[in-house]
């Protein structure tokens, strides 16, 4: 048959060179053999689909039955052709069969021959089916109309064929478990249900009875019940043995033959009869999957009379309810594999009940869900389990079943005239008994508000506002309490507009919806907790405009924008509103809507500033082109927001800017098409200068962002926005993306910029800038640079550019340094892609022409890259340190890896056998060679790993560092070296023999695999021998991530051999577990637990998994022998190591849910082990334990609020039943233990006792069960109160919270209360803490609505004692009072007042001697008496002659609870703290020091606010502020004490204006602002400047060079390293601003970068004739010694491993010269003003002026080939751009000042600088703007975010 190619050529030759007439549409023709070519050659799916709709137009243009017969006949093939090309796209495919129907109207039988070709060639071949044949069968069967009749005639041929081929691959497992078995169980259910009335005659007919579908009949029941290990494949068997039963042309039959295959499903073996046919059916013990298969393929498939078929004629019941719902019910309760897909079949099920409801009725005669039936109770509880299920996707199916039930139960009760629906209030009440914390509430509320409606719901449940704030508050409830809420406000509308006759106006809606949840929604959006705000802005704002859309008014009328979380607040509105409604957000509140949105947009809150964002980027229509005044505001907020810290705000920024570049391209195309078809106009062009302009003037900033100079968040967030800008603006096409393609007419706008002299987003200058970002130090630039290059610029570098990365490149994969290698492999991935090969002779090692650039083949860049390989081992081999100092390996290791494997080109046309070849030998080689390094003389053989001491002391012969030398703490630079390049080379040699072996057996067929065997078995020698021989665990690590791809690949694949290459090597690594160790090593086993769980991770997930199965089999024997009599502790122990096995497989997230069947099992297994004598077993099984508990119970998330994803103890138990018996029985034994050892003076540890109550704890409260089944852990949960462990008491106390259902919370506080001594006597007191401890767990838990039995009130009452002196444990004392604050109100006035006395009078009794407990028992009482105001103010007067203890106590309680103390409160312990500072400062306890200090500081300060008065004297302040400045100045107490003394003494300096203190005081804030100070002391720098700098600088109590000082001070705090420094000097600069007049009410929080200029201005303001004030302007501008910086480069060599990062990372002295620079020149302009500043100025100048010249001069020396290195140095660009600021501060000096002209001539100089300028852009250095200022005649200062010019 000819290939599609030969078949185009051909008609080309026929139809189109040949004279036809113009009817036939030669014209039209050729167009369409274009796309179909096109289509072809095309590997895009939506390519393809959109090519073949483009010729089927064109098809229909062509009058087909004027063609001749021959060229009909060669389309029709060539269509064909492109059918069997196509033939794993469904859709195309039928797309082509489109067109050859449209052919078929001409010629029908000739479409019918040329398809009955194909398939005769697939029924006729001697060959068994291939995998191809099977997919184009399925293909004709599916989607060609020809094809099914063609079909019709070959069907029994092909059936036999079919029973045949079943024979043959239920044989081999290899074949039954992979995708041929899956394709023929596919070809028979699509027979069967397209060719039903072929087959059916065959089935029911019991002369017409053929062997073939007896035979495949019976196949198809051994895959369901036996014989195949793929859940999928089983699933379509049981699905089209269904379908074969549907073919029943008589009722009777169908249901006798579903019976007969629903009987055949029992455990015992049964013969199943379809019709005239017969087979046997063996269920095994996977016969749960079947059962699923089969019950789920007659629920699809059977018609209705089928399923509510009875038994035997004239019997009761229904398949349906009475055999399918019973085995259903059992199977969604069993621990299946499969537990998900029991309950989609459960779905599948009520479906269909549904469906059949009438007939049921009908049938039955009466209610199908009748109240209290069991049909009922059983539905409602394996829906209300499942809801709890740890199986991913079973909780989302139980809510779908339970929706499901409910409405069916709605729709019996109508049938049936049930008003009252009793299920749905029953089911309510057992909902609200439900803990707030579980998902299953509010799923299960969703589902019940409709029927019950909106007040029903909130009048029985009034906690639902209170509990969905909670939810919101929490990212794992937080989606399922925002559909609750959606629900509410969804039926409240419908409740409205049904209740009114009339239409009900949208504002009276509206004011509906307020009545109920303004406040609610209010409380969110104000609140202080960030992820409420959030949360409620996402998830609540915009279902409530989407419900009530007039919501907008009274939201925004209950809103002061000025107020604190206000503004937040209206920014959410305003921007969600805009989204959803697409209304206009400025006509809501009139023009001040403009100024809220500046204010927003210069917030300091991340959120506020994008909710800004997405109100000015938003809109509903993407034609909507921004106004000018939204691209002046966008210009203005670009710049200003580039170096955010937050990676949430960078990818917010993101789409909030490609949503306004949209809006911009998509305006300006129509403005272009409006151009073209009514002329230009005025409006049209200047809209497309603005548009155009701000689009260039990005990529320009962006592009200037990107220099090595700026820090690490401006160039991910330009990287980002540049991303979104070539994505939105460019022609470039992105086959991997569905949505976001450019616009087909993008191209007119592009050339409409470039007409303009703009939009050159390709140039050369953008090009090196990219280039320069893969030498960053992060990977995520160099990833994101590469990524941009590739896919956006030229398919080929330019030759000198391709040339300079080469040579680069060369030089970083020779590089010791990781990081850099690095970036010498992203650089030979980039050049892989540009270039297309490098020519034979080309090394790495020499000067790469350009002309060999140029040349580049794929196969040969590889194997130049091989050779460069082969050259590093041969030095390694030779020498190992000199390797790992110039070649060391892994370079390029990791070059190849990224060549290979991420190349677009199919990887068999890159490698050929004999370079494969050479590749795995050179790697085993490599491998071979560092594990032996890292081994040293050990046996190599041997499977055991080289200890860690083994490893040090062979890397130290080998560099010979031992030669009696004195040992170090640290590694030698040598071993680092050595080490590094052994482990890092290791991990990319897995990683790069994964990568290889994924791709090479994907792409490849088994025929033309350039891997054998042989390569397959080298490379798994190689990952064994890595994994099991080496212990270092990078490397390990590393090595997992390629082998884990290799395992996958291998057992996916269709040859049995290569399968078994896994299995093979898990059973070794299993043999070596049971092996005795005969080393010393460490006890975690190296990389054997990995090596097993990467094979069992890449098990197909739809299989069995027999090879996970087998090893957690192995694992737990091995584990269980007991161990021998004379065990070594110092070895690894075999069941040790099976432990830690099982620990690494528990936590493999690769295994999912898969490994939950088993846990029961390890819990038991991990529970006993605790007890084992050896240390290292009760280890392991401790941390097997933990990760098991994690995994059963879910994982805990990390957001503020969060709660852990819990079950309900039944739930828990239900799943997991096997450990209800063992963990009861563990605790009833230590509870027996517990009454047996009471009167003896011995205790007897159970290791496994605080494990499992820890467990238990963990469990959320449930709804008690019918059966009462959890009962009996009660009884020894509440004996646990007595174990003489505090531990086990606490938790015992946590657990039996968890276990007790909350119906009974008041019956066991009753029982425990009732216990309680009312009067001194003789008890234990263990037991006595433990029953408080249950009461206060219990009352803590239950009291949410502050009620509590009268009983437990009195009980507690008459046990005062227990807080007296009368009982001597501390403890107890503690707890009790604990347990009376806990009741709170609920006692008596007289109780309590009695209570205060008694503790007032213990706390003020001196205690003697040292008593256990006595600090937490004050702690308790402070906390209790201070609770009260008038209690606390009480408490305090006797604060200074309290002991040291107590005091203490007190000053921990203010530190812990000072937010939650009222103003009068504060005040007084404000006064307390102040009046003993001086005794605290000299007392000699550090720890009350520190206390006292923090205390203070904690009450004291109030951020924004005035200080309060000073109680101290004026020589006691001074004398506390002496002692305070003389610590911080001697840096004594650390870091944490220090920063609390700062801020002590910042809030007494507020009240002392002495010069000398300020001075000091000064003194150390410049001292300890430095970025190498520790944070907490910068932090605390930050806050004094707004407790003690605010009053000084806006009260003008200190001199000009003090308030320079402090400003200076606040500009370095404002580019600090640590954010919340830099928060809080922002927060000085804007409540500074309010101070002086800033127009507000509140103090507003300005960002960061808008701090920054205030600030100048203040300082220019106030200090501008102070020379001083030049200083610290200069002070901002880099060096421009720029000689120094090229004599001396920054790769001058490499002299370590690692590189020393500057003190503050963050800090870009570019961007603040650019700040500072019109500063410098308003300086320079002032300067006539000010004979002191003149001089100043002069001076500067004549120091400068010839080193300015000369840098300057120097800078036209710079050579273009010299730019690529240069950009990658960010002290160049640094120099660079302080040398021309000065440079133009120099010039403009020149203007302003006579003096400096006598030194520096000023034509001169601005010749000099124009051509340095236009120097450095022509050889590519990239200069911003700043850079570019020179001379104008007005100074532009940036200020407020808008540019104000002065």
């Amino acid at each position: 048959m000819l290939t599609f190619d030969e078949l185009l050529t051909s008609l080309h030759i026929c139809v189109v060179t040949e004279n036809q007439t113009k009817e036939n549409g030669n014209q039209t023709l050729q167009l369409f053999f274009d796309k179909l070519s096109e289509c072809s050659r095309s590997d895009v799916k939506r390519r393809k689909e959109r090519l073949l709709d483009e010729a089927a137009q064109l098809l229909k243009a062509v009058k087909v039955d004027g063609l001749e017969p021959e060229h009909l006949h060669v389309i029709v093939r060539l269509l064909v052709s492109l059918q069997l090309q196509t033939v794993h796209i469904s859709t195309a495919c039928r797309k082509v069969d489109r067109m050859l129907q449209q052919l078929a109207k001409v010629d029908r039988r000739l479409v019918f021959g040329e398809t009955q070709v194909c398939l005769s060639s697939i029924v006729q071949s001697e060959q068994m089916f291939t995998q191809e044949d099977l997919q184009r069968a399925c293909m004709f069967l599916e989607d060609s109309a020809a094809g099914r009749d063609v079909w019709r005639e070959l069907c029994p041929s092909f059936l036999d064929k079919l029973a045949k081929f079943f024979l043959l691959i239920l044989h081999q497992e290899s074949l039954r478990d992979g995708p041929l078995c899956y394709l023929a169980v596919k070809m028979c259910l699509q027979i069967f249900q397209l060719l039903s009335s072929e087959v059916s005659f065959a089935v029911w007919d019991n002369d017409e009875r053929t062997p073939a579908i007896q035979e495949i009949l019976q196949a198809l029941t051994e895959i369901i019940f036996r014989e195949s290990s793929n859940r999928d494949t089983r699933l379509l068997a049981g699905t089209a043995t269904a379908m074969l039963i549907n073919t029943a042309s008589e009722r009777s039959a169908g249901a006798a033959a579903a019976w007969s295959l629903l009987q055949s499903s029992d455990s015992e073996p049964r013969l199943l009869t379809v019709g005239a046919l017969q087979v046997r059916s063996y269920p095994t013990s996977l016969a749960g999957v079947g059962q699923l298969a089969m019950a789920r393929g007659l629920l699809m498939c059977c018609h209705r009379h089928i399923l509510l078929s009875s038994c035997a004629q004239g019997a009761e019941g229904s398949l349906l309810l009475d055999a399918l719902f019973p085995l259903l019910s059992d199977l969604c309760e069993e621990k299946l594999n499969g537990h998900f897909l029991s309950f989609e079949v459960l779905t599948l099920w009520l479906k269909k009940v549904r469906e059949c409801a009438s007939d049921i009725w009908e049938m039955t005669g009466g209610r199908l869900l009748a109240d209290g039936s069991n049909l009922q109770q059983r539905l409602c509880s394996v829906i209300w389990t499942g809801a709890e299920s740890p199986v991913e996707g079973v909780s989302d199916c139980a809510r779908v079943t339970f929706s499901l039930l409910l409405d069916l139960y709605d729709t019996d009760c109508e049938r049936f005239g049930d008003q009252k629906k009793p299920l749905y209030l029953s089911l309510l009440q057992r909902i609200i008994q439900l803990p707030w914390e579980s998902k299953a509430k509010y799923q299960r509320l969703c589902a019940l508000v409709p029927y019950l409606g909106t007040d029903t719901v909130l009048d029985q449940y009034a906690e639902i506002p209170n509990h969905l704030l909670k939810c919101v508050s929490n990212d794992h409830l937080c989606p399922c309490g925002s559909e609750l809420y959606r629900c509410l406000i969804q039926q409240q509308r419908r409740e409205l507009c049904g209740e009114c006759p009339k239409p009900v106006s949208e504002s009276d809606l509206a004011n509906q919806w307020a009545g109920r949840w303004l406040p609610v929604l209010l409380e969110a959006l104000t609140s202080r907790v960030v992820i409420l705000q959030s949360n409620s802005s996402t998830h609540l704002l915009p279902c409530t405009f989407q419900v009530f859309p007039s919501a907008v008014e009274p939201l925004l009328a209950s809103l002061d924008p000025s107020s604190p979380g206000h503004l937040c607040a209206w920014a959410f509105i305003m921007s969600s509103y805009r989204v959803v409604t697409g209304g206009s957000p400025w006509s809501l509140r009139g023009s001040c809507s403009l100024e809220i949105l500046q204010l927003a947009l210069g917030s300091a809150d991340d959120n506020v500033r994008l909710a800004a964002l997405n109100l000015l980027c938003c809109s509903p229509k993407t034609k909507d082109t921004p106004t000018p005044e939204e691209l002046s505001v966008m210009r203005t907020f670009i710049p200003q927001n580039l170096n955010s810290e937050s990676s949430l705000f960078r990818q917010h920024f993101q789409a909030a800017v490609r949503r306004f570049l949209v809006r911009l391209r998509d305006g300006c195309l129509a403005h272009v098409k409006q151009q073209k078809n009514t002329g230009p106009m005025e409006s049209s062009r200047q809209i497309l200068d603005l548009g155009i302009g701000f689009v260039d003037w990005l990529s320009q900033l962006l592009c200037c962002s990107l220099t090595a100079d700026h820090n690490y968040q401006r160039k991910k967030t330009a990287l980002l926005l540049l991303s979104a800008l070539l994505e939105t603006c460019t022609d470039t096409w992105s086959p991997d993306k569905k949505k976001g393609q450019p616009p087909v007419n993008m191209g007119s706008l592009i050339d409409c910029a470039r007409l303009r002299g703009q939009w050159d987003f390709f140039s050369r200058t953008k090009l090196l800038v990219l280039i320069s970002c893969l030498e960053d130090s992060t990977n995520e630039i160099r990833e994101l640079s590469a990524g941009l290059l590739v896919r956006f610029f030229p398919s080929v570098l330019p030759a000198d550019v391709a040339a300079a990365v080469l040579t680069r490149a060369e030089q970083l994969l020779c590089s010791p340094r990781v990081q850099q290698a690095q970036m010498g492999a992203l650089m030979m991935q980039l050049l892989h892609y540009k270039c297309q090969g490098l020519p034979e002779d080309c090394k790495l090692n020499h000067d790469a022409s350009v002309s060999s650039v140029r040349s580049m083949e794929t196969s040969s860049f590889l194997r130049f890259l091989v050779n460069e390989l082969e050259d590093h081992y041969a030095t390694a081999k030779a020498h190992v340190m000199l390797a790992a100092r110039t070649k060391p390996i892994h370079g390029v290791v990791s070059a190849l890896q990224k060549c290979l494997s991420e190349d677009a080109r199919p990887i068999c046309d890159s490698l050929g056998p004999a370079l494969t070849t050479n590749l795995l030998s050179l790697l085993k080689n490599v491998s071979a060679l560092l594990l032996g390094v890292l081994r040293g003389h050990r046996d190599l053989e041997s499977d055991s790993p080289a200890s860690f001491c083994d490893m040090g002391n062979a890397i130290k012969s080998l560099i010979g560092s031992g030669d009696g030398q004195e040992e170090g703490v640290l590694l030698s630079e040598e071993h680092s070296l050595v080490l590094t390049c052994c482990w890092v080379s290791l991990k990319e040699t897995g990683i790069l023999l994964g990568s290889l072996v994924e791709r090479v057996l994907s792409e490849s067929k088994p025929k033309t695999c350039v891997l054998t065997k042989k390569h397959l078995e080298t490379a798994s020698d190689i990952f064994r021998n890595i994994l099991l021989k080496c212990r270092h665990w990078g490397a390990v690590e590393g090595c997992c991530v390629g082998f884990t791809r290799f395992c996958s690949a291998l057992l996916r694949s269709s040859d049995p051999e290569l399968r078994d290459v896994p299995s093979q090597m898990l059973q070794q690594a299993l043999q070596v577990v049971q092996s005795p160790r005969c080393t010393s090593v460490t006890r975690r086993a190296a990389g054997l637990p990995m090596l097993i769980l990467c094979v069992v991770s890449a098990e197909e997930a739809s299989k069995a998994r027999p090879l996970l199965a087998h090893s957690i089999r192995t694992l737990l024997d091995t584990a269980r022998i007991p161990l021998p009599e004379n065990w070594d502790q110092t070895l690894d122990l075999p069941q040790v190591c099976a432990v830690h096995t099982l620990q690494a497989l528990v936590r493999g997230s690769g295994l999912g849910v898969a490994i939950l069947r088993f846990s029961p099992d390890i819990t038991i297994l991990a529970l006993t082990m605790l007890s084992s004598p050896c240390w290292a077993m009760r280890n392991a099984a401790l941390q097997l334990y933990s990760s098991l508990c994690s995994r059963m119970l879910g994982q805990r998330p990390g957001s503020e609020g969060g709660t852990k994803h819990g079950m309900s103890p039944r739930a828990f138990f239900r799943h997991y039943s096997e450990l209800q018996p063992f963990l009861l029985e563990e605790l009833r034994e230590t509870a027996r233990d517990l009454q047996r050892l009471s009167e003896e003076a011995r205790l007897r540890l159970q290791p496994s006792l605080y494990p499992i109550l820890t467990l238990l704890s963990q469990l959320q409260p449930g709804v008690q069960d019918s059966e009462q089944s959890l009962a009996d852990f009660l009884p020894p949960l509440l004996q646990l109160s007595a174990s003489p462990i505090y531990g086990v008491r606490a938790m015992a106390s946590k657990a039996l919270v968890a276990m007790a259902p909350p119906s009974e919370y008041a019956n066991i506080l009753i029982h425990l209360t009732a216990r309680l001594p009312g009067a001194p006597a003789r008890c234990c007191h263990n037991w006595l803490h433990g029953q408080l401890l249950h009461t206060k767990a219990l009352l803590d838990r239950a009291l949410g609505k502050n009620r509590a039995p009268a009983a437990v009130v009195s009980a507690v009452e008459g046990a005062a004692w227990l807080a007296t002196d009368a009982q001597r444990c501390p403890l107890v004392r503690a707890t009790y009072v604990a347990v009376v604050q806990s009741l709170g109100k609920l006692c008596s006035e007289a109780f309590l007042s009695k209570l205060f006395d008694v503790l007032t009078r213990e706390l003020r009794t001196p205690q003697q001697g040292l008593q256990i407990g006595l600090s937490s028992f004050h702690h308790q009482a402070i906390q209790f008496l201070c609770a009260d105001p008038e209690w606390a103010c009480g408490t305090l007067e006797g604060f200074a002659a309290a002991s040291c203890d107590l005091k203490l106590a007190l000053v921990a309680w203010v530190a812990e609870d000072h937010a939650s103390l009222d103003a009068r409160l504060k005040e007084s312990v404000q006064s307390a703290l102040q009046s003993s500072l001086r005794e605290a400062l000299l007392s000699p306890i550090e720890e009350y020091r520190r206390a006292h200090l923090a205390a203070l500081v904690a009450v004291t300060a109030r951020g924004d606010s005035p200080p309060p008065p000073c109680p101290l004297e004026e020589s006691v302040l001074l004398e506390c502020l002496d002692l305070l400045l003389r610590s911080l100045e001697d840096q004594k107490g650390g870091s944490e004490f220090l920063s609390q003394a700062l801020c002590a003494a910042s809030l007494l300096l507020s009240h002392c204006f002495q010069n000398s203190v300020i001075q000091r005081w000064c003194g150390v804030l410049e001292s300890y602002r430095s970025p190498d100070v520790p944070e907490v002391l910068r932090i605390a720098c930050a806050e004094a400047l707004c407790v003690a700098g605010l009053p000084l600088v806006s009260q003008k109590l200190i001199p000009p060079s003090v308030m320079i000082k402090l400003l200076s001070t606040c500009l370095h705090l404002l580019q600090d390293q640590s954010r919340a420094a830099r928060s809080r000097a922002a927060g000085f600069v804007g409540t500074l601003r309010h101070v002086r007049g800033g127009g507000h009410k509140h103090v507003y929080l300005m960002q960061v970068n808008l701090a920054v200029p205030f600030l100048l201005d203040l300082l220019l303001e106030e200090c501008r004739d102070t020379p001083t004030t030049l200083e610290v302007l200069l002070s901002h501008v880099p060096h421009s010694d720029l000689r120094s910086v090229l004599t001396k480069p920054a790769d001058s060599g490499c002299r370590g491993l690692y590189e020393q990062d500057d003190a503050n990372v963050f800090a870009e002295p570019s961007v603040m010269c650019a700040h500072v620079l019109p500063y410098l020149l308003l300086v320079a302009e002032k300067c006539s003003e000010s004979s002191a500043l003149a001089s100043c100025l002069g001076t500067w100048a004549q120091e400068n002026a010839a080193l300015l010249l000369d840098n300057l001069a120097l800078c036209k020396d710079i050579r273009p080939a010299e730019t690529p290195t240069l950009l990658t140095d960010a002290r160049f660009l640094r120099t660079l751009c302080g040398l021309l600021a000065r440079a133009t501060f120099l010039l403009r000096l020149c203007k302003t000042c006579d003096r400096v002209q006598d030194f520096c001539d000023p034509s001169a100089l601005r010749v000099t600088l124009k051509d340095v300028r236009r120097h450095l852009r022509q050889i590519g250095v990239h200069l911003s703007s700043s850079r570019e200022s020179s001379e104008t005649s007005d100074v532009t200062l940036p200020h407020r975010g808008l540019s104000v010019k002065r």
